[in-house]
């Protein structure tokens, strides 16, 4: 089973890295054609115990998901409180950047890191905090209805998955793939045009945009169901529990994109007032 996210992908891969190094390990003094010699403790003629390795458990992927928003949600405060008003446009570019740059290292690094976890969710919480005190100026309130939505769609598309009532098939995952790759290529074709000044309307309140978001909403929603089945996967193959930082950056990274989608639904909304 394969995720949308490349991250939680990686999560099967790891785990058969694991399992392959645990148990292909030769005795110290073995030799092509002649019996293995094992440690005095271990006796003789028995096989070298792989060393002891604590899986990851649903519980830790919960706590590091936790410590993640707990983090992010006290960067994004912060500054929201500490960055002035001129240069929140400066904080927004620049913490989108690094945060790119970031996500794209923790997702495609062989090992779990949680010091560049820590650091992409502060650096994240400066993104989401620029981006939400920029909309919350224009619409006041906008900013808690918005993360009042995105966790209650996170925990209900949870409750669904707990109730098997959508299954994370291998034809669900290509066809999300697939979907989350065309809308991301049409959202960075849309950038580069709004770059030159051609308006598509895809972001701009007009039916078009409404419909392209809630067609964003509903994709990021549903890419939980294939988040969950990895991570349960990766709990059952036995991965080892620094893997629990990589799944929870893999959630968040999921939330943030819910809570911008529905942050901007929200704001088409709020009329001229």
């Amino acid at each position: 089973m394969k995720s949308t996210n490349p991250v939680l992908a990686r999560l099967g891969q790891a785990a058969e890295r694991e399992r392959a190094a645990g148990y292909a390990q030769p005795g110290p003094y073995g030799q092509p054609g002649y019996p293995q010699q094992q440690p005095y403790p271990g006796g003789y003629g028995q096989p070298v115990a792989p060393p002891a390795v604590t899986p990851m458990t649903i519980d830790d992927v919960v706590v590091k998901t936790v410590l993640m928003l707990a983090i992010l949600g006290a960067s994004a405060a912060a500054a929201w409180v500490l960055v002035p008003d001129a240069l929140v446009g400066v904080a927004w570019i620049g913490a989108a950047v690094v945060g790119l740059a970031l996500g794209l290292i923790i997702s495609f690094s062989r090992m779990a890191n949680p010091a560049l976890v820590v650091a992409y969710s502060i650096v994240e919480g400066v993104f989401v905090g620029m981006v939400s005190k920029a909309f919350n100026t224009l619409y006041d309130g906008i900013v808690l209805q918005a993360v009042a939505a995105s966790f209650g769609v996170f925990f209900l598309m949870a409750m669904i998955y707990k109730a098997r009532i959508i299954r994370a098939t291998p034809k669900f995952a290509r066809i999300m793939v697939a979907i989350i790759a065309g809308l991301f290529g049409v959202m960075l074709v849309n950038l580069v045009l709004s770059l030159f000044g051609v308006n598509t309307h895809l972001r701009d309140g007009s039916p078009l945009a409404i419909g392209f978001s809630l067609v964003c909403i509903v994709v990021a929603s549903l890419s939980f169901v294939l988040n969950f089945a990895q991570i349960e996967e990766g709990v059952r193959m036995g991965l080892p529990q620094r893997y629990a930082w990589t799944a929870a950056f893999g959630i968040v990274v999921g939330l943030v994109w819910l809570y911008l989608e529905i942050l901007r639904l929200l704001s088409y909304f709020q009329g001229d007032d």
